[in-house]
């Protein structure tokens, strides 16, 4: 039982800041951009190798504490809301990712990724915890992303060769 309490204080340690940097990079503006479009602009081409958009790359980032926000923060992103947006009429979150260029391809690569990408932040401290080392949370961080990334870069590449 001890923990279970343990396992959610890290969660609150790392969600609750995470929640104010996600609410900053939608909320601060430099210029006329949002912080959170700066980024995905950036990370836009090598999201596009993936068979991603800079929004869906940012939105994985940013959900590091829990990978349940990551759809919620690329709605935010996508329908440039200053807060997590919570859908649950699947029609219209349909409606969004497809007005935002999601293809077969896009879906493919989400659920790819969403397999193979880093621990949530929470499963990362317990490695750490576990092992004492930072070593193998490293790895353990590293290894399923580069999967993760090579997969969808293999599957866009496939994709576009034969379709």
């Amino acid at each position: 039982m001890i923990e279970l309490y343990l396992y959610f204080g890290r969660a609150i340690a790392v969600a609750a800041p995470t929640g104010i940097v996600i609410w900053l990079f939608a909320n601060i503006n430099i210029g006329d951009s949002s912080i959170l479009n700066i980024v995905a602009n950036f990370l836009n081409p090598f999201a596009n190798l993936m068979g991603l958009d800079g929004y869906i790359l940012t939105a994985f980032i940013l959900g590091i504490p829990a990978n349940e926000i990551v759809l919620p923060i690329i709605l935010m992103s996508y329908m440039q809301q200053g807060t997590l947006v919570n859908l649950e009429d699947t029609l219209k979150i349909g409606e969004i990712l497809t007005q935002n260029g999601w293809t077969i391809l896009t879906g493919i690569n989400v659920m790819i990724f969403t397999l193979l990408h880093f621990p949530c932040s929470t499963t990362l401290l317990t490695i750490k915890k576990e092992t004492g080392s930072w070593k193998w949370t490293i790895l353990s961080f590293i290894l399923p992303t580069l999967c993760g990334i090579i997969l969808c870069m293999m599957t866009t590449l496939i994709w576009n060769i034969f379709v």
